[in-house]
C-alpha cells in the first residue's frame, strides 16, 4: 500500500508522514525532497529561478513516477500538489493508494505559517499576520475541493503528531 498524505502547508503532512512510517514500518517519501534530488536544487530556487509553473509541470512528473513504482511507502505531498493538473485524479485512480487528508483549522495553519514564512516560497512576500491568514484563507477555500477528494479525511487542527497518527492508523482500519 502507498499512502498519500495531502493537505495545506504546515498541516503536519511530513511530521505525521515521518511518525507514520516508524509505526507502520514503510518508508518515507517527501515529494518536494524528491524533486530537490531530481532538479538537484532547492525548491525556492526553482520558484524563484524557472517559476511556479515550471515546478508544478516537474511536482507532477515526479508525483507520477513514484506512484507508477511497485514498492510501498508514505508520501508527504506539497500543499498545492492535488491541485494542479491531474494530479488529485491521477493519486484516487491508483488502486493501491489510500490518499489522507491532513485536515488543519485556519488559526492552527497561521500560527505555524506565520513563523516560516521566509522559507515557504508562496508566503515570502506577504508582510503581516493578517495578509498571511488572507492569503491562506483563500487558498483553502480553493483547494478544498482537491483535498476533500482524498480517501480519508484527518481532522488534526489541535492534537500532537503521534494522536493525528493515531487517528490516521484507526481510519486505516
Amino acid at each position: 500500500m502507498k499512502i498519500v498524505l495531502v493537505g495545506y502547508m504546515g498541516s503536519g503532512k511530513s511530521s505525521v508522514g515521518k511518525k507514520l512510517s516508524k509505526v507502520l514500518k514503510l518508508p518515507f517519501k517527501d515529494l518536494d525532497s524528491e524533486i530537490e534530488k531530481i532538479e538537484e536544487i532547492s525548491i525556492s530556487k526553482i520558484f524563484s529561478e524557472k517559476g511556479e509553473i515550471y515546478f508544478r509541470k516537474v511536482e507532477n512528473r515526479v508525483l507520477k513516477k513514484l506512484l507508477s513504482e511497485s514498492k510501498h511507502f508514505i508520501l508527504a505531498t506539497g500543499g498545492g500538489t492535488p491541485c494542479y493538473g491531474d494530479s488529485m485524479e491521477f493519486i484516487t485512480a491508483h488502486k493501491d493508494v489510500v490518499s489522507i487528508y491532513l485536515k488543519t483549522s485556519l488559526e492552527v495553519l497561521v500560527t505555524r505559517l506565520k513563523s516560516e514564512k521566509n522559507q515557504r516560497p508562496l508566503l515570502a512576500h506577504l508582510n503581516n499576520e493578517e495578509e498571511i491568514e488572507d492569503f491562506i484563507r483563500k487558498h483553502l477555500f480553493e483547494r478544498a475541493f482537491y483535498y476533500n477528494q482524498a480517501n480519508v479525511v484527518v481532522e488534526n487542527s489541535s492534537e500532537d503528531i503521534a494522536e493525528t497518527v493515531e487517528k490516521v492508523i484507526l481510519k486505516l482500519l
